[in-house]
């Protein structure tokens, strides 16, 4: 069952958005920045109010995500791009990006937190990080 709508067209347009941000952190980080999007649509909070489907969530500005900006993101999705963003989309979330409402790749180390918000982990190249659940409920 799905946690947010989603259309044939929606479901291409997250699977490109999963391999262009993750591609090389494998099927496990792409799906992990899944999760970042779906969470972006359920919570309603913080940066992310109003955001209520995968194109909001996708080409959100300012706030959004880098992906939408470069060439590599507008390549046909694949199949097992696809069937990742299915899962997302269904609701399968992965820790560190469980709770999560944003990630980003640094040079070294995680930092504690990131615009207030505290790291919930790593995973390969990207840290994650979640609100509290105050600030945004609906994400847990």
């Amino acid at each position: 069952m799905a946690v947010i709508k989603a259309n044939s067209a929606d479901v291409r347009v997250l699977a490109r958005l999963m391999r262009a941000e993750a591609e090389e952190d494998g099927d496990l980080g792409m799906l992990m920045v899944g999760n970042v999007g779906v969470n972006r649509i359920l919570g309603n909070c913080l940066d992310f109010k109003n955001i209520r489907n995968i194109d909001d969530m996708v080409y959100q500005s300012p706030g959004g995500f880098e992906a939408p900006t470069k060439s590599y993101f507008y390549q046909r999705a694949r199949d097992a791009d696809i069937r990742l963003a299915k899962r997302a989309i269904g609701g399968e979330r992965t820790w560190p990006a469980s709770n999560a409402l944003w990630f980003f790749r640094p040079a070294g180390d995680c930092p504690d937190t990131w615009y207030n918000q505290s790291n919930t982990g790593r995973f390969k190249a990207h840290c994650f990080f979640s609100p509290t659940s105050g600030d945004c409920p609906a994400v847990y």
